[in-house]
This record gives structure tokens, C-alpha cells and sequence, in this order.
């Protein structure tokens, strides 16, 4: 069992910046893919990003790949998710999650885009982008 325990968010001023953390507790957390999906207001989760634990290769959604970046410490079992220039359109609730990997096509069959993948998931965080 992994239980995920978000921090950070908030009101960010648009062109600001944001870091958003995600500390993990459970065992063998090298075999999990740890990612971060949004979720704003009438539309459906979405994913933004996704680290593999065990090499941390990281894998982003083309909408944020230029303003984002998902890093982890081992060392604190948590991952961050920095975004920078952030825009209004941006506001979300914001998610942590983590799947075991099961098959080796995990990440070349890009399993980690569908939240239906994920086994656990963070309490979520309200981003909101506004001046």
C-alpha cells in the first residue's frame, strides 16, 4: 500500500512560478511510476507529467513539456512538479499518483497517460493562476 501526501499550491500570480510535492510512504516504491495529473473546472483529469522511480526518466504532456519539470529525492521519497510562466488557463486541481509497473511496455506503450493506470493517488491541491 503507497499513501501519497500532497503540498503546496495556492494562488500564483500569472508569469510566477509553482512547486508542488508529493511524499510517498509504502514499500518497494522503485517499482512505481510517479506522476502528476490536473483536473480543472467541467473537464476530465489530464495528464501533465510522470517520473519512473527506479531511473527517473521523465515523461511530460506536450501542452506543459516546455514549462514544467518532475524531479524526485530518493532520500525524502518525494517528487516535485515546478512549473514556470504560469497562465490562468493552468487552474486546476492538482493530483499526485502512483502505479505499479507491470509490464516492461509501461512506459514505451505510454501507460502512464491514463489516470485508469494509477492504483494510488495524492489528497489533490487547488492551483489557481490569477493576478
Amino acid at each position: 500500500q503507497v499513501t501519497l501526501v500532497q503540498s503546496g499550491g495556492g494562488l500564483v500570480q500569472p508569469g510566477g512560478s509553482l512547486r508542488l510535492s508529493c511524499t510517498a510512504s509504502g514499500s518497494a516504491l522503485d517499482t512505481y511510476c510517479m506522476s502528476w495529473f490536473r483536473e480543472a473546472p467541467g473537464k476530465g483529469r489530464e495528464f501533465v507529467a510522470a517520473i519512473s522511480w527506479s531511473d527517473g526518466h521523465t515523461y511530460y504532456a506536450d501542452y506543459v513539456k516546455e514549462r514544467v519539470t518532475i524531479s524526485r529525492d530518493n532520500a525524502k521519497n518525494t517528487i516535485y512538479l515546478q512549473m514556470s510562466n504560469p497562465k490562468p488557463e493552468d487552474t486546476a486541481v492538482y493530483y499526485c499518483a502512483a502505479a505499479l509497473v507491470k509490464t516492461r511496455l509501461y512506459y514505451s506503450g505510454k501507460y502512464y497517460v491514463s489516470a485508469f493506470n494509477y492504483d494510488h493517488w495524492g489528497q489533490g491541491t487547488q492551483v489557481t493562476v490569477s493576478s
